[in-house]
């Protein structure tokens, strides 16, 4: 019985420490991990959003970039880490989507292996042009290349690009040469030397080149024309139909973190993001802020890889597919999809093979 009353009031003592370490976090720096090179979209973001999150929180926040592999490096880092709740992750779809279904061995599973704390926004991409190439708008761009083909090429850095320029060669039966970089800081870097000759990027740090005029833009893969650069058409204005990819930022958590940290990071973010600064930094990179993560939120976010992974285990159809339907669809379509019969998502998939 004195055994039993000692282990007791053992663990009744562990209880409230771990209580009293919750309430008191954070009590040291916290560091973000960023899974791009400095001065891209991501990072540049992931800036914006670190200096008023330290403040909200009342521990400095140290940015670690780690780019490459598209951004599995990152997430592997942050899969390995204690569930304290002082190492996060900017993670974006790049990490979270394209890393383990473009994978024969997936590095993690994007939804065991992560807590999502908050969405922070969706990034607008567009098609940045050298001044040299002899195109004006998109229909121009396109008898261009066809006229010289496998003698132009694009740079990517990161999987949005990838797939939006692999749709768009598909699409128009193009012959283009592909560069790959580990971020868009280098592809924008190359493209305003003349060493590339297409990239599809966010504004954040090839806007400035535009303006001055060493690049063009011609189009942008939003819904609607973007504010930031509203002489941009949208592909669907443009002429093109079936570029549908929807690119997002969201901070997450290695698996098992706990509740209240949860909870305590996501209302900073929600405050940092209400922020009137913090709202305009983050529309020059065209950055379109989200609210609160709430659960629905992370299963909406979340519902496509579910429904990839349903994809996956029906018979004759593999990762690249399934992938391909992943970018296709948008995210409210997934939720619809899982109540679909295994016929019937063989037939919408077919519609995108």
């Amino acid at each position: 019985m004195k055994r039993l009353l000692r282990l007791a009031a053992a663990l009744a003592v562990l209880a409230l420490a771990a209580q009293g370490a919750a309430a008191q976090y954070p009590n040291k720096p916290i560091r973000l991990i960023v899974p791009f090179p400095p001065s891209g979209a991501a990072d540049l973001a992931a800036r914006v959003v670190a200096g008023p999150l330290a403040q909200e929180l009342g521990q400095p926040i140290i940015i670690d970039n780690k780019g490459g592999a598209d951004g599995a490096i990152a997430g592997d880092a942050l899969v390995k880490s204690a569930p304290d709740g002082y190492t996060l992750l900017f993670g974006t779809n790049t990490g979270m989507l394209a890393a383990p279904t473009l994978r024969r061995v997936p590095p993690y599973d994007p939804i065991a292996d992560f807590t999502p704390i908050s969405l922070v926004g969706r990034f607008g991409f567009f098609l940045f042009v050298h001044s040299s190439v002899p195109a004006k708008n998109m229909q121009e761009l396109l008898a261009y290349v066809r006229a010289n083909p496998g003698k132009l090429n694009y740079g990517t850095g990161n999987s949005t690009s990838i797939i939006a320029t692999a749709q768009l060669i598909q699409q128009q039966k193009l012959d283009m040469v592909h560069v790959p970089y580990k971020g868009d800081a280098g592809v924008t870097t190359d493209l305003v030397a003349g060493r590339l000759d297409m990239m599809f990027a966010t504004p954040g740090t090839a806007l400035p080149h535009a303006k001055e005029g060493r690049l063009r833009v011609l189009a942008t893969l939003l819904p609607a024309r973007s504010a930031l650069i509203p002489d941009a058409p949208t592909m669907t204005e443009a002429g093109l139909t079936g570029l549908t990819i929807t690119p997002w930022a969201a901070l997450f958590g290695p698996a098992k973190l706990p509740r209240d940290v949860v909870e305590r990071l996501a209302r900073a973010s929600q405050s940092v993001l209400a922020r009137p600064e913090v709202k305009e930094q983050l529309k020059s990179g065209e950055l379109t802020l989200a609210e609160l993560f709430r659960q629905g939120d992370a299963d909406e976010m979340l519902g496509k890889l579910k429904v990839v992974s349903m994809l996956e285990s029906l018979p004759g159809v593999g990762k690249v597919r399934a992938r391909r339907l992943m970018e296709e669809l948008e995210i409210s379509e997934s939720r619809r999809l899982r109540g679909l019969g295994d016929n019937q998502r063989r037939r919408l998939l077919e519609r995108f093979a």
